[in-house]
């Protein structure tokens, strides 16, 4: 892990808060590693409740917490009725989420039917639109059908596309569609040529990195259990291809994050 100073990362997409009862040092050695702030996804009733208590009440010391609400399409066929519900309570009462989603499409695992999945999609996308959130969008498999349900909900003001798995065309798709685009420890990874292609194409203005925790561990921790910390191998090896100091990098990542979720960082 990089040590802390002026490398200051922003993890735009982990679990941690699934981790934390587990393991409560899991923040604190991402302040270790440099990171100043963290989102946390929610993808279901009870993940996304325990992101917004996470988000309310973060360890002293630690990274920044912020917290969505929102239905992973695994989860699409319980409907949406309860998620929408947490995110009006908590838009209410607080903590406020910074973001609807996950959501999206997953035609890979098929853990819901395609027509539960979609009619997910849009619903959450109708939420981003009424609350002025982020939407934060997973995409396997469903490149076409992600970008139809977007054509015709339309693309919120602020949309990340979260550990982007294309190449080149569909990162034109996605910048040409105004979104931001996320690179996890994905990128690392021996067989990904296509998703370093893409992030070359990328501008850091819109450019994002991720770790996806507790999944997807960057190289050379690939197998291990990932954690926000390693956002920073991430973000240094998005750096060699983009050909920029990595200090700068985490500072322009850090600096988009900010913007797609409409926050302050530290």
């Amino acid at each position: 892990m990089s040590s802390p100073g002026a490398r200051r990362w922003f993890d735009s997409h982990c679990h941690a808060q699934e981790r934390y009862e587990a393991d409560p040092a899991v923040l604190a050695r991402a302040t270790e590693a440099g990171v100043a702030a963290v989102v946390c996804i929610g993808t279901d009733p009870e993940s996304s409740a325990q992101a917004l208590e996470l988000a309310a009440a973060p360890p002293p010391g630690g990274p920044r917490v912020f917290a969505t609400v929102g239905l992973h399409p695994h989860e699409a066929a319980q409907g949406i009725a309860e998620t929408a519900a947490l995110l009006e309570r908590s838009l209410a009462a607080g903590p406020r989420p910074v973001a609807v989603g996950e959501c999206g499409l997953d035609y890979f695992y098929e853990h819901s039917p395609r027509a539960a999945q979609r009619d997910a999609f849009a619903a959450q996308i109708a939420l981003a639109h009424a609350h002025d959130l982020t939407l934060v969008v997973h995409a396997r498999d469903a490149w076409d059908d992600i970008f139809g349900i977007l054509s015709t909900e339309g693309v919120p003001e602020r949309a990340v596309l979260h550990c982007f798995t294309g190449g080149p065309d569909e990162v034109r798709r996605c910048l040409d569609a105004g979104m931001y685009v996320s690179f996890s420890g994905i990128v690392t990874f021996k067989n990904a040529q296509e998703v370093r292609d893409a992030v070359v194409l990328c501008p850091l203005e819109r450019l994002l990195i991720e770790t996806d925790s507790p999944f997807l561990a960057p190289v050379p921790h690939r197998g291990e259990r990932n954690e926000p910390g390693y956002v920073s191998v991430v973000g240094e090896y998005v750096a060699e291809l983009k050909g920029v100091p990595a200090a700068d990098l985490a500072a322009a990542t850090t600096a988009t994050a900010a913007e797609a979720f409409a926050v302050t960082p530290g």
